[in-house]
């Protein structure tokens, strides 16, 4: 049997793809669930998966190419623990990102999440999420569409008729990411029409639709080992360009090279919606 040799820091691991539990269309309830109702009816089907690191190679992945890319800023928040800073320091920084590195002429930013992986059991920031561990997208196209209406309204008709893209802005806090890093499947090693599994999503005050992903075989996969607070994802969810890479499924990991006394990941992500023609 022949043993694949990896390149450093190229990373043997599992990812968890979805597999179908009944004959239901696949849901997933954000919150607590009707009485008598299962959270979600989608199963996980884990794979083995080599995931690349692009260190060193940051300039062979791109947004319009592959889904995704890298990009170098720092950033005046460090902690991101106050909630007024994220949303005025912070947002502004992401805006002049965008406009930056992808040509945004209008950004509206309609959310942000912070992540930070229990320890011992308990999540050490009130609110914070962990990180998610199945393949996604965090939007369908017809819910990036939804989300302009709800977000941009009398704006919205007008803004459809350009080229719009929903873009999530991921970036370490603290320290280095050593612990569940984040892979990206290269979207021209995808089938969107078999692989990407159209999910409800439903919170307690409107519904939305994100994609689960079905695994093949010829998804190529990748990360940027030891990804710094300075480093950050631009992650594609929509594109309304269909010439381009419309989209960059992904999914935290589990590193079995990294120090397992290397502090646990924090993250922010901030989605934002992209106009290029106002």
């Amino acid at each position: 049997m022949t043993v694949e040799v990896l390149p450093p820091h190229d990373v043997q691991t599992t990812l968890n793809f979805y597999k179908p539990t009944n004959d239901e269309l696949p849901y997933h309830y954000v919150e607590e669930p009707p009485a008598g109702v299962p959270r979600t009816n989608v199963g996980q089907d884990v794979q083995q998966v080599v995931i690349h690191d692009v260190r060193g190679k940051e300039d062979t992945v791109r947004l319009d190419k592959t889904g995704f890319q890298f990009i170098k800023h720092k950033s005046v928040e460090k902690e991101f623990l106050d909630e007024e800073a994220i949303q005025t320091k912070y947002y502004a920084e992401v805006e002049d990102i965008l406009k930056k590195y992808v040509g945004a002429k209008r950004v509206a930013i309609f959310d942000h999440t912070i992540r930070r992986t229990p320890v011992d059991g308990v999540t050490p920031v009130k609110g914070a999420r962990r990180p998610v561990q199945s393949v996604h997208v965090d939007q369908t196209s017809s819910a990036a569409v939804a989300c302009v209406y709800r977000h941009l309204g009398d704006d919205a008709e007008r803004l459809l008729k350009g080229r719009v893209r929903l873009i999530n802005v991921w970036r370490p806090i603290a320290n280095p990411v050593a612990h569940h890093p984040l892979a990206f499947a290269d979207y021209r090693t995808i089938d969107p029409e078999k692989d990407l599994i159209f999910t409800r999503h439903i919170y307690p005050d409107f519904e939305g639709t994100t994609f689960h992903v079905r695994y093949s075989p010829t998804q190529r996969w990748y990360f940027l080992a030891n990804q710094t607070p300075d480093e950050v994802a631009l992650i594609k969810c929509y594109d309304s360009d269909e010439d381009k890479a419309r989209l960059a499924p992904h999914s935290a990991f589990r590193d079995v090279t990294s120090p397992k006394d290397a502090p646990t990941r924090q993250s922010i992500e901030v989605r934002v919606l992209v106009f290029d023609t106002e």
